[in-house]
């Protein structure tokens, strides 16, 4: 009989990591299901779908199934885990595998219930996730704080001896950070973008600390008072302008959970530093931005995106290896 499989499920706002042990990161895919309405179908899931978003029929929607970290759609949510799973396992899985799910921290139990289903299921706190996936060893005696800006929540954290000691959570993330690019190109220059080109936008010039040197860009949209198709271009300083205001309730949250964290525990933060982590630590000057405001050492996890389905995969075993000292 074959062994179980431990597997580990990063399910983001924006994507969907899975971590296979002895195997590493075994699926990136966009969190998107294109439902069709009128035959109550399932068209898409994934890449294929968000291909689809903002360029469907009346009948097909692309949908997120989860918004701001929290699961809306608790039947979409179940079907494209379970697609997710078979595609990362192949058809030759002979057992069911053993999984480790992390879930953002704001996350209710009757969406725990809803995502755990009748598998063997771990759930995973987020922070802790990417403390592990980051090479923090969490079981000792010491304070780390993790700051993970993911699709959908900002999660911050200290942890201790493999448990979080402070948190903190905010409804901000790498989409707010595209939400900010098209409200600012639709209020200054009467255009309006889609979600790719902020993204495109924000991946290219977007930055949270000023520059060196100034980028520009140029980007397509549609002239909303003449409907008609328009192209303009837009500088790295205006960019930095548009995400000021949602770095710094970023920035305002860190301060917080340091305030509330122990005196211990802080003082072993200012040692250590604070470690970036989820897609939105890809953000240019996030690191300069939290140390100019904390005064504390910022480094950025070596990938960021991933470093959540690591952690998860690995987590029932560091949680066996720490349960087993005492």
């Amino acid at each position: 009989m074959a062994a179980t499989t431990d597997i580990g499920i990063d399910l983001g706002t924006s994507s969907i990591l899975v971590y296979a042990k002895g195997k590493g990161i075994v699926l990136k895919e966009p969190s998107v299901v294109a439902y069709d309405k009128d035959a109550d179908k399932v068209r898409a899931i994934g890449e294929e779908a968000r291909q689809m978003i903002g360029r469907t029929p009346g009948n097909i929607m692309a949908v997120r199934p989860m918004r701001q970290g929290v699961i809306t759609d608790f039947l979409i949510t179940e079907r494209m885990l379970r697609y997710f799973i078979q595609k990362a396992m192949g058809r030759r899985a002979f057992r069911k595998p053993r999984i480790s799910i992390c879930v953002p921290s704001g996350v209710t139990e009757v969406e725990r219930k809803a995502v755990e289903g009748a598998r063997e299921v771990l759930i995973v706190p987020e922070p802790v996730a990417a403390a592990i996936g980051s090479g923090i060893d969490i079981t000792k005696p010491c304070g780390n704080m993790i700051v993970d800006i993911g699709g959908g929540t900002t999660d911050i954290a200290v942890i201790s001896l493999a448990g979080t000691v402070v948190s903190n959570s905010v409804k901000i993330s790498s989409e707010t950070f595209d939400q900010d690019i098209i409200r600012y190109v639709r209020k200054t220059y009467n255009v309006f973008i889609g979600e790719q080109t902020a993204e495109a936008v924000k991946i290219r010039i977007g930055s949270a600390y000023p520059r060196a040197e100034e980028k520009t860009m140029e980007i397509k949209g549609r002239n909303v008072i003449t409907g008609l198709p328009a192209t303009i271009t837009v500088s790295s300083d205006e960019i930095r302008g548009a995400l000021a205001q949602t770095t710094s309730i970023i920035v305002d949250a860190i301060k917080s959970t340091l305030e509330k964290t122990p005196p211990e525990l802080a003082a072993d933060i200012v040692e250590r530093g604070i470690v970036l982590t989820g897609g939105g630590a890809l953000l240019d000057g996030m690191e300069e931005l939290i140390e100019e405001k904390t005064g504390i050492n910022t480094v950025t996890a070596e990938n960021p995106a991933s470093v959540v389905a690591l952690g998860t995969g690995q987590y029932r075993e560091v949680m066996n290896e720490f349960e087993s000292q005492f």
